[in-house]
């Protein structure tokens, strides 16, 4: 029997499509644009760090952080939830673990969790990071639980479902592949995973501004000069405090929190090759994988595409309970854009790539 979802491709690994809006200008447009999506009470908050030429470029808070104190947004000290961006962090850190011979990525998931429910077919380490394994991925209320399950205990949703494909032949996104990834990664190294991420990518980093939620699902910020922006919905009555939830066991696919301006210091790492690993081994990380000769749009752990104009960039976009995010490196122009939404997905997309295009047009 043919699996219900033979061949899904999710909306962050689709091809960008935004045009070169000649009626933009610049910063000034870009400042409008955002400025319109707090007016209209699209969003509660959101925080914007851009980089250009390894400079500050533009950087500014919009709304609130804490809508009923009336906290206001600050990009260097409003933490929020980063949802997928998650994701090229989970990865960087798997990419020192290649270059270290911790972890290799074309053997068997089965290698490194020999413990997992066998399946029809074996899948990879690099099938998993690029969402070609055939993992399924959340069904009904799954993606916000609110458990204290270790990463290891949290498979237990869904080791016993059978693979959507055979591993290799489809692409579909999915944060089961990474809580996999995270394991994988745990039980190769044997140190637990927001560990060997804190130690190979964020303190090397400087990312003293971005965490991970502990198993009770909390968030202890490490200076008082930070704050833990409230994680909202938005409903046709307005926005609402989210439904609690606890993504420590999928930390590597979606559980980290930052600021803009960590994420852009992260983004500019990588344009600035200070990354600390061979950048052979980078390049295919942030490098497209294909499927019968088409490109998916996603290399391991990263979106990697181009705009309409043949403007090449990798990146990723988030969307998770409380939390969107935007997070774009464009090599060429040597700009790096974070944009952090304190909001289940606003659906605002639109509106984000046209600032995103205003801004390569300054």
């Amino acid at each position: 029997m043919k699996p219900l979802l033979t061949y899904l491709r999710d909306f962050f690994a689709y091809k960008r499509v935004i045009d070169s809006g000649k009626e933009l200008k610049g910063l000034a447009k870009a400042d409008s644009l955002l400025k319109e999506l707090i007016n209209s009470n699209k969003i509660p908050g959101l925080a914007i760090t851009v980089l250009k030429n390894g400079n500050l470029f533009f950087e500014k808070g919009y709304g609130y952080a804490n809508i009923d104190k009336k906290e206001k947004v600050n990009p260097q000290t409003s933490v929020f939830r980063i949802a997928s961006l998650s994701k090229p962090i989970a990865t960087t850190a798997l990419a020192h673990m290649v270059s270290e011979d911790v972890i290799d990525l074309d053997k068997s998931f089965y290698t490194y969790v020999p413990y997992f429910p066998k399946k029809k077919w074996d899948f990879t380490i690099r099938q998993l990071a690029s969402h070609t394994a055939g993992i399924r991925g959340y069904l009904g209320k799954e993606y916000a639980l609110n458990k204290p399950y270790s990463i290891k205990e949290s498979i237990a949703i869904f080791k016993d479902d059978e693979l959507l494909f055979k591993p290799g032949t489809n692409y579909y996104y999915n944060s089961y592949d990474f809580v996999l990834l995270s394991l994988a990664m745990q039980e190769a190294s044997g140190i637990p995973f927001e560990k060997y991420v804190l130690d190979r990518v964020l303190q090397p980093l400087g990312l003293s501004k971005t965490f991970a939620c502990n198993l009770s699902g909390r968030t202890e910020v490490s200076s008082k000069e930070l704050q833990l922006t409230i994680f909202y919905s938005k409903n046709r009555l307005g926005f609402r405090k989210a439904i609690p939830v606890n993504n420590y066991y999928k930390l590597a696919g979606g559980g980290f929190l930052a600021t803009s301006s960590d994420i852009a210091k992260f983004g500019q790492a990588y344009m600035s090759k200070n990354v600390k690993i061979d950048q052979k081994i980078i390049s295919k990380f942030i490098s497209s994988e294909t499927i019968k000769g088409k490109k998916t749009y996603y290399g391991l752990g990263w979106q990697v595409s181009e705009d309409k104009l043949g403007r090449s960039y990798y990146g990723h976009i988030g969307n998770g309970v409380g939390g969107y995010s935007n997070f774009f490196i464009y090599p060429k122009e040597k700009m790096v854009v974070s944009i952090l939404i304190n909001c289940t997905n606003p659906k605002i997309q639109k509106e984000l790539d046209e600032v995103v295009v205003s801004l390569l047009n300054s």
